[in-house]
């Protein structure tokens, strides 16, 4: 007999992209910083690195925006 599988439900869907927004977002900013502080990128990628770093910082915020709605959905 084929066992039976659930679906996850959207919320749950999302509670797990989140997650890893959060999870990825944090890891780039830390690898950013690391290789930055050892002088591992040259002046013309700064901009660029900057950039992702920037978006990294945003993703993190999204993640806690939506963390204190959902606590205080709670």
């Amino acid at each position: 007999m084929a066992e039976k599988t659930e679906t996850p439900t959207v919320d749950e869907q999302k509670k797990k992209g989140m997650e890893l927004l959060n999870q990825i977002s944090r890891s780039a900013i830390a690898v950013i910083d690391t290789v930055t502080q050892r002088g591992g990128f040259r002046g013309e990628e700064l901009s660029t690195i900057g950039n992702l770093r920037d978006q990294c910082t945003q993703g993190v915020q999204v993640v806690e925006s939506w963390k204190q709605e959902e606590a205080e959905a709670e």
